[in-house]
């Protein structure tokens, strides 16, 4: 019992870290609270009459895609590769049914479940990313289907290409330390797609007003996104390092604040240079876009070259959202401009600032940088070209938009029968 106690304490393989696993615990929470912070991130930029759609298309995520990761999600993103490795499969991850409370997730010395719901929380939040840039028009039956083939037949093939031990990227040497491909760019162009094939807003060519309801709801929601982000790309530590609290844990950690911060600085300054004003929509938007970048490099860069990172990916992210009006489409809040775009920036900067395991580019290294570019390109095509057919599905099956009338009226009473304030919505 002694030696079994001195093994506990000392994190050996074979038994659950208590340190581990309570710093895994904290993170999956503090992973799942970006939801509701998203939820507020987005609910405060919409118009007052589809402020409670728009938060509910995070709020259902959470309950729709935490039913499936237990059910098929986690089994197919890290289940043994299977159909030549498109996909894992293991019959005992199915409903997580062959699955002890004692297994641990490798040698981490935390148990399995802990991983499984630590990754579960990135399976709910990226398809509510995508829920940004289809604000105010989609029906919400056809998201929640959406959703749910999104969810199974993209995320969980990226996941397992890039996450799992034996997914063809992550064998390639491809870094994604926290999501930027899995998360950010499948979410992001997904966003743009699913945007261009319901097309804009019925007011958004008119010229009518267009304001956010809440900015007090919107900064509140991009201060909840980057305190759960210290959980997203710290937690992500356990694919790397055991003990999982350990000191790329810690880089993870400063480089997610470093980054951060310099974007959402980077943001107001280019704002002040051009408008005469930094705004608080601005100072979100920045803070976001710099978590973003430095998500799939957190446990790779020093912190100098993460507020590098944060400060490339506001000016490009700030640029990007200046074209969706010269281009024609409507991401109501900017899912691509903002997830997109810094994903992008932020997987291939990964490639030129990396120094841990791999060198990059600073180093000599562009072969590194050679791979971030093609799984940025693979990750691209197979989301862009899996959302237009899963769209294609769920318009035949049940229709996308709402009808102008209910537009009209705003999705809250159409959709929901309620009203997120009652006030003169006019």
């Amino acid at each position: 019992m002694i030696t079994s106690l001195i093994g506990l304490l000392a994190g050996e393989p074979g038994t659950i870290d208590a340190g581990s696993t309570a710093w895994m615990l904290t993170s999956s929470a503090m992973v799942l609270v970006m939801v509701p912070g998203l939820a507020l991130f987005y609910g405060g930029m919409v118009r007052p009459r589809s402020v409670l759609t728009t938060m509910m298309h995070s709020f259902v995520a959470m309950a729709i895609i935490g039913v499936q990761w237990v059910l098929v999600g986690y089994c197919l993103s890290f289940g043994p590769s299977v159909a030549g490795g498109f996909f894992g499969f293991d019959p005992a991850y199915l409903g997580l049914s062959g699955i002890a409370h004692t297994q641990l997730y490798a040698d981490k010395g935390v148990p399995e479940l802990v991983f499984v719901m630590f990754q579960g929380k990135f399976a709910i939040i990226t398809p509510a990313l995508i829920s940004g840039a289809i604000a105010e028009r989609m029906r919400f039956r056809s998201y929640v289907a959406f959703i749910v083939l999104w969810s199974t037949f993209i995320y969980c093939p990226l996941a397992h290409w890039v996450w799992a031990s034996d997914g063809f990227l992550f064998v390639w040497g491809v870094l994604d330390f926290a999501g930027g491909t899995v998360v950010h760019i499948s979410a992001g162009v997904s966003a743009l797609v699913l945007a261009i094939v319901l097309g804009p807003r019925r007011d958004w060519h008119r010229g009518m007003a267009m304001s956010p309801n809440n900015l007090t709801m919107t900064l509140t929601g991009a201060g909840l996104l980057w305190f759960g982000w210290f959980g997203f790309n710290a937690g992500s530590a356990v694919a790397v390092e055991s003990p999982v609290a350990g000191g790329i844990a810690g880089l993870a950690f400063t480089t997610t604040q470093a980054a951060a911060a310099a974007a959402a600085l980077t943001w107001i300054v280019i704002e002040r240079l051009r408008h005469g004003k930094a705004t608080t929509l601005g100072m979100a938007s920045g803070i976001v876009a710099g978590l973003v970048a430095i998500t799939p490099a957190a446990g790779h860069v020093v912190p100098v070259n993460a507020m590098l990172i944060g400060a490339a990916a506001s000016v490009g992210c700030f640029f990007a959202v200046q074209l969706k009006n010269k281009l024609g489409y409507d991401d109501s809040l900017d899912a691509f401009g903002v997830h997109g775009v810094g994903g992008i920036i932020g997987a291939l900067l990964t490639g030129v600032f990396c120094f841990t395991p791999v060198v990059g580019v600073l180093a000599g290294n562009w072969s590194q940088l050679g791979k971030q570019a093609a799984a940025v390109g693979i990750s691209v095509a197979f989301a862009a070209l899996g959302t237009f057919i899963i769209a294609m599905i769920v318009k035949r099956l049940f229709g996308l938009r709402v009808t102008p009338q209910q537009e009209g009226d705003g999705l809250d009473v159409a959709i929901h029968g309620e009203r997120g304030y009652h006030l003169d919505l006019a």
